[in-house]
């Protein structure tokens, strides 16, 4: 069995990029552990909130038990702050994960790396999927962290099907949802949501897996705006939506494979 590290920018991420991978992992008896770089502290503030208590406990509470629901079995944090959308101010701010050094993160990363004895890491793609800077960062830190852990890792990079994202889309406004985004249009940083489908390395079937995705989100409460947008969808729209995880890894020939991408690369 292997031990797999999820690298995720917030809480609520994880949910909706790799949770049925990551259910898929735990229910074969692998051992998953999902990392957050950051607090969530510039997410979305729900009214809910108890007296005294923030932003970020509730966001830790809510990961805690979306992890339940998956199957994850540790929660790490890097410790570093939410960096906000591109152009923000709190892009530099300090203790942001954005303007963090990267040997310093990587570092926080690799040490984890090393307790865990990790077999397979995963990251983002080079744009972090939809251009945040949080999840842009993602990406270095985990190929430096990678390089620094005692044994290295397996490297994967979670990104979107950018051809099924419009396929999805249009689906979805068949469906008669009225939703004003265009997935071929830019994202936070200027760049297309995603990866084309031809430089996608991996495919994993979830879909007998969303029920798991849509409670793991539905833990996200707070983030209600996003969540509840994708919690929303008919359940056939979610199914296609969600139902398939797509990865690519450095080094692999072109050409998507229908597979388990989650295999370490070394035996002890």
């Amino acid at each position: 069995m292997a031990t797999i590290v999820f690298l995720h920018a917030h809480p609520d991420d994880e949910a909706s990029a790799t949770s049925g991978s990551m259910a898929r992992a735990a229910q074969r008896g692998d051992r998953v552990v999902v990392v957050f770089a950051t607090n969530g502290d510039h997410g979305e503030v729900p009214k809910s909130l108890h007296p005294g208590e923030t932003i970020v406990e509730r966001r830790r509470s809510e990961a805690e038990a979306a992890a339940a629901v998956i199957g994850t079995q540790r929660i790490a944090w890097l410790g570093y702050k939410d960096s906000g959308m591109t152009g923000w101010e709190m892009n530099d701010a300090p203790g942001s994960f954005w303007s963090a050094d990267l040997d310093e993160a990587a570092n926080r990363l690799a040490k984890i790396l090393d307790e865990e004895d990790a077999d397979v890491l995963v990251g983002y793609d080079w744009h972090g999927n939809y251009g945040h800077p949080d999840h842009v960062k993602v990406h270095p830190v985990a190929y430096r962290a990678a390089q620094l852990a005692r044994r290295r890792p397996r490297v994967l990079e979670s990104t979107t099907n950018r051809d099924a994202m419009v396929r999805s889309f249009q689906a979805a406004k068949e469906a008669g949802l009225q939703i004003d985004f265009d997935p071929t249009g830019p994202a936070d940083d200027g760049n297309p949501m995603g990866t084309p489908e031809a430089e996608i390395h991996w495919v994993v079937d979830v879909r007998d897996l969303t029920d798991v995705k849509r409670r793991a989100l539905l833990c996200h409460a707070s983030q209600a705006s996003d969540v509840g947008m994708l919690t929303g969808m008919p359940d056939e729209v979610f199914a296609q939506s969600f139902g398939l995880e797509h990865f690519r890894e450095h080094g692999r020939p072109n050409g998507m494979v229908a597979g388990w991408p989650f295999t370490p690369l070394h035996t002890p």
